[in-house]
């Protein structure tokens, strides 16, 4: 068995059948292995006896769940109102720029993954980049760039 379908097996136990349990399921999942791999949605799928279409249907449903593995370094863009007023698109088109990458993809190094986020409720520092859970505020495109190659 995986180190994968070991961590997978021990959150089901912690779950009964019932089918009200595929959310949690799904996001405690997603919290441990930072994803959900077809593995993990199959094995959510057979433990609550439901389709791997009828689980895949609910988990693409809501936007807070990833099937791709994140990079190492998690980057997300603030395009909230003040944050956009202020530019953030411009870093956006940076990030994706350097890194090569679009909003939901992670870079082929698996170094960078990017994603767009409504809002962080940071107005005051827009616009507001979040790298590794660490707030970056009254970002330029320069500051962005810098950030970035800081990180490689």
């Amino acid at each position: 068995m995986s180190v994968e379908q070991h961590e997978v097996q021990d959150i089901l136990t912690q779950y009964d059948q019932d089918r009200d349990n595929l959310i949690p399921l799904l996001q405690d999942v997603q919290e441990r292995l930072h994803y959900l791999s077809p593995q993990a949605l199959s094995a959510v799928a057979e433990h609550l006896q439901l389709s791997e279409n009828d689980v895949f249907g609910v988990a693409t449903f809501y936007a807070q769940f990833r099937f791709t593995p994140p990079g190492l370094h998690h980057i997300k863009v603030c395009e909230g109102t003040a944050c956009h007023v202020r530019g953030s698109s411009r870093i956006l088109d940076t990030i994706t720029r350097t890194t090569g990458i679009e909003p939901g993809q992670t870079s082929e190094d698996g170094l960078f993954s990017l994603e767009r986020v409504a809002c962080f409720g940071s107005c005051a520092l827009a616009p507001v980049v979040v790298v590794d859970d660490k707030v970056y505020g009254r970002m330029t495109s320069a500051k962005t760039q810098r950030l970035i190659e800081e990180k490689k």
